[in-house]
């Protein structure tokens, strides 16, 4: 099989049904029987299929008629590609889960950012908000692990906005490290207080970073630079500052998990006297660059707060019911007029980056148990799972909706799978693709006009040798630095459970 080389970014799509995005309505705008022409990664044309293609023969031609054509899909939540439960760590309450982390094993950033950046496509995420989970040894490291994660993005042809967590207190409790630490043995005492916060790790040089990092990465239009305040509980009155007023002097977006845990919730009122929510407004980091990940446990007037601020909530559908933390409650928030985004966090409920299903989750979750209808239709779960999620990642107008001016990032799904073996024709075509799609009907993907997916399989790497590079590292006997991590967490764990008891 041949493929259009990594320069041609000039096609023209052909489908029988064109999911254009949400209209003034609410509803999903469709155009039926079109051509879509691509002009260097831009849409330059829709319009009927027959007249378009004339004039346009040189081009090479993807779809048909059996086709239906969207926007590309945006996870607005990821972490990296190796999932806990792949690394052996066993689901827990958030608060028991984290401290694990310190035991995984690593496989490489370009094999696991690759691996992730695999799935997503496959499912259709042309986009993604990759939060490094934290930065980790001094400054080179810092600066090491964000290139390398953003070359893997470019290797294989994905949009992305770059975050990493930045934390600077309580990383084992919310009253303060010190006390966990103390009731550990020794050398896990030790061991963790090593490892706790970054080398050199201050506003200053987290200021530093961004901007050097940003300046790195400038001529690359597929990459947005952004921030990541970890938490309200784990940045100090300080970071949070700085990140208000660096983020708004940069034009960047700021994503930060709040009130995720029923305790983080409980935290925030103990040691303020106000929510979460309120804490940060009366810190100005409440804006329309922010977004606000899980927010499953917010207070009343909290909404009311989102919406005046013109922030967005991330919802994460999988994570919520993994770990046991809960569920934002969408309904109220788009009753509220707070827009409303789709993550995967770190994986779904099916432990993999099937936006596909997170999609079907995020409806069956808030659909309520009234008679009349309260939750998101498909055609907001689609919207949500688009233009909100481009918007948060800070590339709103350049992609999730299929308008002429608009970069192509686009999916070509097969309605012959979507249906198979048959689908009565009154159902929505929103409908159809909320509720049956699954990676298998995903034919072709676009990213800024780059063919990246055909026949339902990423094109521009070796998908095979990821997969064979992350097994053979991860089969391999485990190292003396791996094995001493294992120990000193198995060893920590029972201090940090009687902490939060």
């Amino acid at each position: 099989m041949t493929h259009p080389s990594p320069q041609q970014r000039s096609f023209i799509a052909k489908a029988g049904v064109m999911l254009e995005g949400l209209g003034p309505d609410g509803g999903m705008r469709l155009r039926h029987d079109v051509a879509i022409r691509v002009e260097d990664g831009v849409i330059a044309q829709i319009g009927p299929l027959p007249g378009l293609v004339e004039g346009h023969e040189q081009l090479p031609q993807f779809g048909g008629p059996g086709m239906v054509a969207m926007p590309g899909l945006v996870n607005a939540h990821h972490h990296f590609g190796v999932t806990p439960l792949m690394n052996g760590v066993p689901f827990a309450p958030l608060e028991f889960w984290l401290p694990q982390f310190r035991a995984k094993r690593q496989v490489g950033t370009r094999l696991d950012t690759l691996f992730s950046a695999i799935e997503m496509l496959e499912s259709g995420v042309t986009a993604t908000h990759h939060i490094a989970s934290g930065l980790v040894g001094g400054r080179e490291d810092w600066n090491r692990a964000a290139d390398e994660t953003l070359a893997a993005y470019d290797e294989i042809g994905m949009r992305v906005g770059y975050s990493a967590m930045l934390r600077d207190q309580n990383i084992l409790h919310y009253d303060g490290d010190a006390a966990v630490l103390a009731a550990m043995p020794e050398a896990a005492r030790a061991w963790f207080a090593a490892r706790l916060h970054p080398t050199g790790g201050s506003v200053r040089a987290y200021a530093g970073f961004h901007d050097a990092l940003r300046a790195r990465h400038a001529a690359n239009p597929a990459v947005r630079i952004n921030y990541a305040p970890a938490n309200l509980h784990w940045c100090s009155d300080a970071l949070l500052e700085f990140v208000a007023g660096d983020a708004r002097a940069a034009g960047a977006q700021v994503h930060m998990h709040l009130a995720e845990t029923e305790r983080q919730a409980a935290h925030a009122r103990r040691r303020f006297g106000r929510s979460a929510v309120a804490r940060l407004r009366d810190l100005g980091l409440l804006g329309p660059n922010v977004t606000l990940g899980h927010c499953n446990w917010l207070d009343p007037g909290d909404v009311e707060m989102l919406a005046d601020c013109g922030c967005t909530v991330c919802h994460n559908a999988s994570s919520g019911q993994r770990l046991g933390s809960g569920k934002a409650d969408v309904p109220a928030l788009r009753r509220g007029a707070v827009p409303v985004a789709l993550g995967i966090d770190q994986s779904t409920i099916a432990d993999d980056r099937d936006m596909l299903l997170e999609m079907k989750l995020a409806w069956a979750l808030n659909r309520g148990t009234q008679l009349h209808e309260t939750g998101p239709d498909a055609a907001a779960v689609i919207g949500m799972a688009t233009e909100t999620g481009a918007a948060t990642l800070g590339f709103g107008g350049l992609a999730g909706r299929l308008e002429c001016g608009m970069r192509a990032d686009m999916v070509l799904l097969s309605r012959e799978r979507l249906e198979h073996p048959y689908v009565d024709p009154r159902v929505p075509v929103a409908e159809l693709i909320l509720h049956r799609a699954r990676p298998g009907a995903v034919a072709h993907v676009f990213v800024d006009g780059r063919q990246v997916v055909a026949g339902g399989r990423v094109i521009t790497i070796d998908r095979e040798a990821v997969f064979a590079g992350i097994r053979a590292r991860l089969a391999a006997p485990w190292s003396d630095r791996e094995r001493e991590a294992a120990e000193m967490v198995a060893a920590a764990m029972p201090a940090i459970r009687r902490a939060h008891a």
